[in-house]
């Protein structure tokens, strides 16, 4: 039967076929659109946000939460859009943390400097800067954050604060009744919490001094000697030194007193700006700890103190380089080295280790070695005393004895160790002893070196990110130290065996790790880094904490049996956390997302080295 059509029932057929093509077009690019969008986020470029040199190792990660892996990769200029260079992905290096494949894009080849960006499969990384420059005014920039962690007068705020310090503890030793006033008003916070170490405000400080006398031209003049605004003829870097330095000097007034911490963890009772805190019992005052050499504590938990040996020795290294650095004043040059002789002497009184104290919470700085320190102290001391001996054999002698007992910084190739318990992280006597020493001892040195960096290596070389340095409490640290003794090994043998895993240290940093971001405060500008850090300056008054080195990831292990731990916004990387590790840019996340003053410190010693070796090639 046939079925005649009128002029309107095809018009309305012919509307529902566009309709319904419409609606299949729709559906088609929703579907397209969703399968792109999936796939993009299975797979991921991480890259040195910082940037790279031309002339240097320049090594992205590919990582991808899919079961695929990626053969080769471009490199393409961000301006033309034209792929400037094409390689082939490394070996196939599998899981890792939250991903189930990852690989190594090596792009060191290309040397050309300019803007770039990469693409392997349908995974496109961060911009990319390739030049020279990329590490200018890095240095200083992290120097922004001491400055704010000044005690005292804090240029930050344009304000003083702690002015009323302090009040002795454990002093009955030097015959000083408790509650003695003492004057320890200065130095540098310790982290975002306003305690005070002597022995990481003196690691702090001999780092700083070390990263002029290494790299003088590095360093600009912006600032006065108080940190505000001004030029005073000398570099901000050496300011800063010496803001420490003369904190340790009221650490240590006479050849038989000396202090070890200010306050204790009472101070975690609350986030503040820093000023007056009236809950130590005593009025504004806050404790000063006496340096006794035996464990201290005042409420429920204990230290395991042996001896005055590491913090007294890691005060004679600061000021006998302090003496050193600003020899041009004769006053500085006297006081300082006299402070590190009186402080050496101290060092010998009872040797063992010196730990900071804990309160009512059992976390402390459980430092376990010392001999490192001495070592230091005594190779440090030596063009101080214009080449008196300290004993008997003379300070090399001294200094080589004491490297001989720690051969190898304990941590480095193992999967964990206790929060500090191998402070500084790095044997800065091993690279002093090896810059004086003229002899076949300077060849053993340097192989105790090698040997640490190997043992790393062994368990880096194992995936993609290299990653060889335990994620316990402070991993950046170790991570910042770990990149210098590579450097140094390179710089004091010319043996490049460990170049590739000393950048991909120093890489990790600026981005190169599973969550893709900085873990230095507002470096670089451009870049993915903290905002929410566990800081009171950010937390209550949105102020920026411009340089500050963050804790870093540590292993989930760690973080489920942390006590208080509250994570109080939406997690953006929760995507890249593991069992193995976690990073969160939360400011309920004490444990990885602090920043601590010592830790930048150190990698300001980094940044200027990096800086230096890149205005060489130029």
């Amino acid at each position: 039967m046939a079925v005649t059509l009128s002029g309107k029932n095809i018009l309305y057929l012919v509307a529902m076929r566009k309709m319904i093509l419409a609606f299949c077009v729709a559906t088609f690019i929703l579907l397209v659109a969703s399968f792109k969008k999936d796939g993009d986020n299975k797979a991921w470029i991480r890259v040195n946000q910082l940037g790279y040199t031309p002339g240097g190792i320049k090594v992205a990660v590919w990582c991808a939460k899919a079961e695929f892996n990626v053969t080769s990769f471009q490199l393409i200029d961000s301006a033309s859009g034209k792929v400037v260079f094409s390689g082939k992905a490394g070996k196939s290096y599998g899981a890792y943390g939250p991903f189930t494949a990852t690989a190594r894009l090596d792009f060191s080849s290309f040397k050309k400097s300019g803007k770039y960006y990469l693409k392997a499969g349908k995974a496109i990384s961060p911009a990319i800067r390739i030049d020279d420059n990329v590490y200018s005014g890095a240095a200083d920039f992290c120097l922004r954050y001491m400055r704010q962690q000044r005690c005292g007068f804090n240029p930050f705020l344009k304000d003083s604060c702690h002015t009323n310090d302090g009040y002795i503890m454990y002093g009955k030793k030097a015959g000083l009744d408790d509650s003695t006033h003492v004057d320890a008003t200065g130095g540098w916070h310790d982290a975002s919490d306003y305690l005070q170490y002597v022995t990481t405000s003196a690691n702090a400080t001999y780092h700083l001094l070390m990263a002029y006398r290494d790299f003088p031209k590095v360093f600009g003049d912006q600032k006065l000697a108080n940190g505000l605004d001004g030029k005073n003829n000398m570099a901000d870097v050496l300011d800063e030194a010496k803001w420490g330095a003369d904190w340790l000097l009221k650490m240590h007034p006479r050849e038989d007193w000396m202090f070890n911490q200010v306050a204790d963890d009472r101070d975690h009772m609350g986030m503040r700006i820093p000023g007056e805190d009236s809950f130590y019992g005593k009025g504004f005052e806050r404790p000063v700890y006496f340096v006794t050499g035996e464990p201290q504590g005042l409420f429920r938990y204990k230290n395991r103190t042996t001896g005055t040996s590491s913090t007294a020795a890691k005060i004679s290294s600061a000021f006998s380089l302090a003496s050193t650095v600003f020899s041009a004043d004769k006053y500085l040059r006297y006081r300082y080295g006299q402070s590190a002789y009186s402080a050496y002497q101290y060092a010998l009184k009872q040797k063992g280790v010196c730990q900071t104290a804990p309160g009512r919470a059992p976390y402390f700085y459980e430092e376990d070695n010392w001999t490192d320190d001495m070592e230091l102290a005594a190779i440090s001391l030596y063009p101080v005393l214009g080449g008196q001996v300290l004993e008997h054999d003379g300070p090399d002698a001294e200094a080589y004895q004491y490297a001989k007992l720690e051969k190898v910084t304990p941590w480095l190739g193992t999967d964990t160790a206790r929060h500090y318990q191998w402070y500084p992280f790095i044997n800065l006597g091993h690279y002093e002893l090896a810059r004086q020493l003229k002899d076949k001892r300077r060849d053993t040195i340097i192989g105790y070196y090698r040997e640490g960096l190997q043992r790393v290596w062994q368990k880096a070389k194992q995936n993609a990110f290299y990653r060889g340095v335990p994620y316990i409490w402070c991993s950046n640290n170790l991570t910042t130290s770990f990149a210098t003794q590579c450097y140094w090994y390179r710089e004091q043998t010319g043996d490049k065996s460990f170049a590739e895993l000393e950048q991909a240290n120093f890489d990790w940093l600026f981005g190169c790790n599973p969550w893709g971001t900085s873990m230095v405060y507002g470096l670089p500008a451009w870049g993915d880094t903290p905002t929410d850090p566990h800081s009171a300056f950010t937390h209550l008054r949105n102020y920026p904490i411009d340089g500050g080195l963050i804790d870093g990831p540590v292993y989930g292990s760690i973080f489920k049996k942390l006590l208080g731990i509250k994570l109080y916004s939406s997690d953006e990387y929760a995507a890249f956390q593991s069992d193995l590790v976690v990073y969160h840019d939360d400011y309920g996340d004490y444990s990885t997302n602090e920043p601590t003053m010592d830790g930048t410190a150190s990698l300001v010693y980094l940044l200027a080295a990096k800086e230096a070796e890149a205005m060489k090639k130029k």
